[in-house]
């Protein structure tokens, strides 16, 4: 392993990889620091294969992340020019754009507060699941900004529709676990006592699963977005063929016909 972080916490078992923010006392508030670190270790995870999948979860009873930390970023952006501000707004759409394309799946174990950036790295998972204290806000406009930051107005249609992405990027207000989980925003919710456990047991689902498939399944979900369905059923074609060549699927089938686990590379 070549993975070593500073701002934040990683640990690998099994094949999953835990990422843990770890600034309970500002409620896992991102600095300059945890964005540039965070965007280059999901990165660096294409070149790590041993670890197959990725849960992200915040350190602290508060809650995940409550985004940009007013004290550490905030203040300094009143102070740059249109240059510094657009460094700063296109680093962080950098951090969800690694997320996204990273090569593993990544799910998200959120609890009490998640907000502003904290919110759209939460979107920007694969798989959210959420503890039923869980409130979620895209609070950009209580701030006087847009709703559309870091990949937000992309992001929501595309996981709970347009009328209620409109919903959430426009008013900013926060909503309880029940209420996203109705939209389709969470995968599931539980209890907050088995939040980490539940992501894990996913997770450690995944880890064991055919790795090269799964990160195919990555790629199509994103480059299909883009382009019309004759094209996207043209792409899905040559995106299986290419899995049938690989030798997880050869040991899928053996592993059926000897009535055993299949052990994927």
């Amino acid at each position: 392993m070549t993975l070593s972080t500073k701002s934040f916490r990683f640990s690998l078992e099994h094949g999953v990889g835990t990422v843990t923010l770890d600034r309970p006392e500002r409620i896992n508030a991102l600095t300059f620091e945890v964005y540039r670190e965070l965007r280059e270790f999901f990165a660096k995870l294409q070149d790590e294969p041993a670890v197959r999948s990725v849960v992200l979860r915040g350190e602290g009873e508060r809650g995940f992340c409550s985004g940009g930390d007013v004290r550490d970023i905030i203040a300094e952006l009143f102070s740059r020019d249109m240059a510094g501000l657009l460094a700063f707004t296109r680093m962080t759409g950098a951090l969800v754009h690694a997320i996204r394309t990273t090569r593993p799946p990544v799910v998200a174990a959120l609890h009490g507060v998640v907000c502003g950036a904290g919110a759209v790295i939460a979107a920007a998972c694969d798989l959210r699941i959420a503890a039923d204290d869980t409130r979620i806000a895209f609070l950009f406009p209580k701030v006087g900004l847009s709703g559309a930051d870091m990949g937000a107005a992309y992001l929501l249609p595309r996981i709970i529709g347009l009328g209620r992405a409109s919903e959430l990027l426009l008013t900013g207000e926060f909503i309880d676990a029940a209420r996203a989980e109705q939209m389709g925003l969470y995968t599931r919710v539980v209890q907050g006592t088995t939040l980490r456990a539940e992501a894990e047991t996913l997770a450690r689902g995944l880890a064991d699963g055919p790795a090269f498939a799964h990160a195919m399944t990555k790629r199509m979900l994103e480059y299909e977005g883009h382009v019309d369905f004759v094209t996207a059923i043209e792409a899905e074609a040559q995106a299986q063929a290419m899995c049938m060549q690989h030798p997880d699927f050869r040991e899928a089938h053996d592993a059926r016909e000897q009535k055993r686990p299949p052990r994927f590379t």
